[in-house]
């Protein structure tokens, strides 16, 4: 709605305003992504010889082979898709369970269990990592996919996430499913998560970016290089060759492509799933 200052202004001309904004915003956020680029596929002396210029020098196309050659990406990014797959589905699984039995179950300290819970989302993972460490140590995990995947089969945040949507679930469709003779699996199953499939959409996604960009735990899980998730692999490709710094910004961009091609595609169900977990409850 246009103000008191605005009416008299054309249409034609806000716009014009707004789009003039939205450009240099949007500028503001593709600069670092364009001089990544650009520090990429330029020969690293003259890069830095030219002043370090806003576009490319001595182009050199192949440094993104050189890096996913040199770097074995295939076989890291490769161990983090395992990876990634199996973290996302045991969360989903057990966040949902967990969730489920929150909302509407009845069991003994049933809200003291649920502020504990809630209570270690403020606890880094830095402080747990020594004792983590110790234990898939003990359990002669090191080096193992048990040991990359064991610490993130649960979550909290998804446990929390998911118990809004379903206590958002209308109570007639409640008591519609108990008179059709609906157990809490067929309801969970045919009720509850298609309600609130927008909110399920949204962990998955959340839960594959944060298992994909992990860094801290596979580098303290880690010591042979056979088992480098691609976080731990782009480190070792950028102090493996430091005269030649472009490969490591070319491995990160190849590593990055499939975060991005998730978020551009599923941008819809991740704001959509926030907001509705927000507003639910």
């Amino acid at each position: 709605m246009a103000t008191d200052r605005t009416r008299g202004v054309p249409p034609v001309v806000r716009n014009a305003g707004w789009y003039v904004l939205l450009t240099a915003l949007s500028l503001l956020v593709l600069y670092p992504v364009w001089m990544t680029i650009v520090r990429a596929i330029s020969e690293p002396f003259v890069y830095i010889q030219e002043g370090q210029p806003f576009f490319p020098v001595a182009v050199d196309w192949g440094v993104f082979g050189t890096a996913w050659a040199d770097g074995a990406m295939g076989r890291s990014m490769l161990l983090t898709t395992a990876v990634v797959a199996v973290i996302t589905v045991a969360q989903l699984v057990t966040s949902t369970l967990a969730a489920y039995s929150f909302a509407y179950l009845r069991f003994p300290f049933k809200n003291v269990l649920f502020v504990l819970l809630i209570a270690t989302l403020l606890l880094p993972i830095e402080v747990t990592l020594l004792t983590n460490v110790r234990t898939i140590r003990e359990l002669e995990w090191l080096n193992s996919f048990q040991g990359l995947t064991g610490p993130f089969l649960a979550s909290a945040f998804g446990i929390f996430l998911l118990r809004q949507g379903f206590l958002g679930v209308p109570s007639e469709l409640r008591d519609a499913a108990r008179l059709d003779g609906f157990g809490h699996l067929a309801f969970l199953r045919k009720v509850a998560l298609p309600v609130n499939r927008p909110i399920v959409g949204s962990f998955v996604l959340i839960t594959a970016l944060g298992a994909w960009n992990n860094y801290l735990w596979p580098r303290a899980a880690v010591t042979e290089e056979r088992w480098e998730t691609i976080q731990v692999a782009l480190r070792r490709i950028s102090v493996a060759r430091p005269e030649r710094f472009n490969v490591g910004v070319a491995a990160a961009i190849v590593a990055s492509i499939p975060i991005l091609v998730l978020l551009v595609v599923f941008q819809k169900q991740i704001i959509r799933g926030l907001t509705a977990g927000a507003v639910k409850g």
